[in-house]
Order: C-alpha cells, then sequence, then structure tokens
C-alpha cells in the first residue's frame, strides 16, 4: 500500500487541479463552439442549455460533461490537500453536488420555448437550479475560506471579486427570465464569469498544500 507523504500528495494535487482547469477550459471553448454550430439560434433569447437540442446536441452535452469533470476533479484536488474546516468541507462538498448535476444536466436536455414540457425538461430545470445555486454559494465560502486559510492568502482579492460577481451575474440572469427579456446574453455573461472563476479557482488550487 502506497503512503502518501506531503510530497505525493501535493503532486496529486497538482494533477486533479491542473485537469480540472483544463476541463474547464474546454467547458467554455464549447459554448464558444456552438455559437458557430448554431447560428440560428439568437443569443439574446437562447439560454446555452438550448445548444443541446438539435443536430449538434451531442456537442453541448459533451461540454456540459467537461464542467462535471472539472468540478469532480476540483473535489479531488480539495479533499487532497486536506481541507480541515468546516468551510473547505462545505466547499468541497458544494463542488461535488455541481459536478453531479452538471451530469444530470448533460443527460437530460432542456424543453425549448415553444416544446411541451417533459420530465426530462423539468429535470433539466431543477438541476440547472441546483448547479447555479451550489457553485455561487462554492464562491461565497471560498471568499470566506481565502480570509481564514493561509493557503489561500494570494487568492483573497479575487475571490471576493469573482464572488461578487457571480452574485451580479446571477441577479441579472434571474430578473432577465422573461419573455422579451434579453436572458439569453445573461447567461452567457453568467457562464463567462463562472467560467474564469472555475479555471482561476482551479489554477490556484494547485498551489495547495496539505
Amino acid at each position: 500500500m502506497q503512503i502518501l507523504t506531503p510530497s505525493t500528495a501535493h503532486a496529486g494535487v497538482q494533477r486533479a487541479a491542473g485537469l480540472a482547469a483544463a476541463f474547464f477550459a474546454a467547458f467554455g471553448l464549447g459554448v464558444v463552439l456552438m455559437h458557430l454550430l448554431r447560428p440560428d439560434y439568437a443569443p439574446a433569447s437562447h439560454m446555452i442549455s438550448d445548444y443541446a437540442v438539435g443536430p449538434w446536441g451531442g456537442v453541448m452535452a459533451t461540454t456540459f460533461i467537461c464542467a462535471g469533470l472539472g468540478c469532480l476533479l476540483l473535489t479531488v484536488a480539495l479533499v487532497q490537500s486536506g481541507q480541515k474546516s468546516v468551510t473547505g468541507r462545505i466547499l468541497t462538498g458544494l463542488f461535488a453536488v455541481a459536478g453531479i448535476g452538471l451530469f444530470v444536466t448533460a443527460a437530460c436536455p432542456i424543453d425549448l420555448d415553444d416544446a411541451p414540457t417533459t420530465t426530462t425538461g423539468v429535470i433539466h430545470g431543477i438541476s440547472f437550479l441546483v448547479n447555479v445555486v451550489s457553485l455561487v454559494l462554492a464562491s461565497i465560502l471560498l471568499m470566506v475560506l481565502a480570509w481564514r486559510d493561509s493557503r489561500w492568502r494570494a487568492y483573497r482579492w479575487k475571490a471576493m471579486l469573482f464572488a461578487a460577481l457571480l452574485l451580479l451575474a446571477l441577479v441579472i440572469q434571474f430578473s432577465t427570465l422573461r419573455r422579451g427579456m434579453p436572458y439569453g446574453l445573461a447567461n452567457r455573461f453568467f457562464v463567462a464569469v463562472l467560467v474564469a472563476w472555475l479555471v482561476s479557482t482551479a489554477l490556484q488550487a494547485r498551489q495547495l498544500r496539505g
């Protein structure tokens, strides 16, 4: 049985967090790619989840899977880094919930506005809420952790900025969720901030030691 020394634990954190950053970047690139594959979807009136419906739906589903894998790998990195505080453990759990939730999102396509309601569409909507709430709460807890855990000290101000931007993006997203409003653009703003935060957080997590 291999004994987990501080050096091997740190190497494990680096691998998991580095892979997480790569998957998060792939998620962002996948969303950009979908705009090229589906130019018939007006960004202002379509959520990114709408890209999962249609001939290129598998590409969007794979994009969600990349985000889910990134969250689960970041969970592994945080566990290996030895998060002992209650805040750190809850943060780790939230990333795990979001990771699983994103797999559900990938498996259950959304119902388009002009389509009948389906079970998979309802599940997609629930998973969307779970993912968003989990990740926004995670950004707030990471901000708290950055001020309490010296290992995150260099990330304090970035954590505060990203938490504020995600909260702002969330408010804008939910305030535009009605017909006639540019909810699609609000959705893309939220996703852009989210991807930037996830990649930044994963890269910072590579520096963690137990």
